[in-house]
């Protein structure tokens, strides 16, 4: 007699207990999730099913009788993050705000909340990482309190979905989606499987109501958001708060905006009465002196579409080990070295290979466009030679390994911001485009020009531009 053959139902099934991921046979490292040991026998596999048609939640209506006015963003109160956002919160968008700890997120979300909170907007604040009580103490030293700001300490999805029908808010803040869980789920708070239910709930009730929702989200070692990776295609909005702790500067940049630009960056400080937007703050990156200073260049960098004034600083002094000292701060150190080869080799400058070398940047700004070459190249000239580079010059531009200084985006809205600001020379590489009233540019073609700018160098003199354009004194 045949032997009959074993139905599908009849088969083991084995399923991730981190992301859920399911399979026939047991394995010890699950591939979706790559954790081990967590694949487990969970009964017989699902029958195939397939979806019949069911009715319609909404008749489909041609492009153009879409009410699109439902879509329209409400401000935050924040000019900042509004700027990143694209004008604002609009109703039902769920926005992600990753970064790492101690940058200032719940900070700045905790001001948003109460400044978005109204007679008419509701707003629901809810902690899954502190008290009620700390929470309040945060709002008492920031300012941020309001008859219209309400505030729960919840780590279960279901009781924060209830407190939503009770409160009815047009805001939600979760602080942070990796602390609460699902009790329909196994594994604990912060699993691949839980991030993913709790957000997803979290989407589909703020669509459902109409409620703008902010989340947050950790980070891991290398600076990616935590959880799985369907959690970023699942939001509207993605934005990474960044921020070295030891400075005041914090910075909001948009990765992902359904609504808006992505290019788009927000710049807040961070003091001990809170967190405040800086419409202006080239002046965190500037250091206000009588006179100039030997190894020090100012530059225009673009934050997104921002311009941003920024200085470099270099300091040479005569090593005491066989291998001289590299150190940079706010710099890449492969830009630094590379302008150091330049230098040597092409502006045959030959004392900097046996120094000391320190480069940094001040008010814990990052540069890391080509287009702040040319002013780490004149700061580290300027050092080794301890000569000072002109009063109100600044310097753009990308310098490659044979000398030469190559054009590079925006020049235009870089010279005008340095203009606003009050600097009158500058250095740029050709063709610039139109020249700010006021503004004295000097094009130079290799990095043997851009040194003409220095008093013990400037036997070597530098392309003139025709009209405003002359050698910056």
């Amino acid at each position: 007699m045949a032997a009959r053959k074993s139905s599908g139902k009849d088969r083991p099934a084995y399923r991730c207990a981190e992301c859920g991921w399911q399979t026939a046979k047991w394995l010890g490292r699950c591939p979706e999730c790559h954790a081990w040991g967590t694949v487990e026998e969970v009964g017989g596999s699902p029958a195939v099913r397939t979806t019949a048609p069911g009715r319609v939640s909404a008749p489909a209506l041609p492009i153009g009788q879409v009410d699109g006015t439902q879509a329209t963003a409400r401000s935050t109160g924040v000019d900042e993050l509004d700027r990143v956002l694209g004008g604002g919160l609009v109703p039902g968008a769920v926005v992600l705000v990753a970064g790492e700890p101690g940058v200032g997120k719940s900070t700045l979300l905790l001001d948003v909340a109460a400044k978005a909170s109204g007679p008419e907007h509701r707003t629901l604040y809810v902690t899954g990482e502190e008290s009620a009580g700390q929470v309040r103490l945060r709002a008492d030293r920031i300012g941020a309190l309001g008859d219209h700001l309400f505030l729960a300490a919840e780590t279960d999805l279901s009781a924060v979905l209830g407190h939503l029908d009770e409160v009815k808010p047009s805001l939600l803040v979760m602080d942070s989606v990796q602390t609460v869980a699902s009790p329909e789920l196994d594994g604990a708070p912060g699993g691949v499987a839980q991030v993913r239910e709790v957000a997803g709930a979290l989407i589909r009730a703020s669509k459902e109501r109409g409620m703008s929702t902010l989340l947050v989200g950790h980070v891991t070692k290398d600076g990616s958001i935590a959880g799985p990776r369907l959690l970023e295609h699942l939001v509207d909005v993605v934005l990474h708060f960044e921020g070295d702790r030891h400075a005041r500067l914090r910075l909001v940049r948009g990765v992902k905006n359904r609504y808006g630009a992505t290019d788009e960056v927000g710049c807040f400080e961070l003091h001990d009465e809170g967190i405040t937007g800086l419409a202006d703050p080239s002046g965190l990156f500037l250091t206000r002196r009588a006179e100039p200073v030997p190894g020090t260049c100012l530059t225009v960098t673009l934050e997104g579409r921002r311009p941003l004034v920024a200085e470099v600083q270099a300091l040479t002094v005569d090593s005491q080990i066989p291998s001289p000292r590299r150190t940079t701060s706010g710099l890449e150190t492969s830009r630094v070295s590379m302008m150091l080869a330049v230098l040597e080799q092409r502006g045959r400058i030959s004392a900097l290979g046996k120094r000391d070398i320190y480069s940094a940047t001040v008010g814990g700004v990052k540069l890391s466009e080509p287009a702040a070459d040319l002013a780490v190249a004149l700061a580290l000239a300027s050092a080794a030679s301890d000569t000072p580079l002109p009063k109100n010059l600044v310097a753009v531009g990308e310098v490659g390994l044979a000398g030469e200084v190559r054009r590079v985006t925006g020049v235009q809205r870089r010279l005008a911001e340095a203009a606003r600001l009050g600097f009158t020379h500058a250095l740029v590489p050709a063709d610039p485009g139109r020249i700010p009233p006021g503004m004295r540019v000097r094009e130079v073609a290799d990095i043997g020009e851009a040194l003409a700018v220095l008093p013990a160098r400037a036997a070597r003199p530098g392309k003139i531009e025709s009209g405003a354009a002359e050698p910056a004194q």
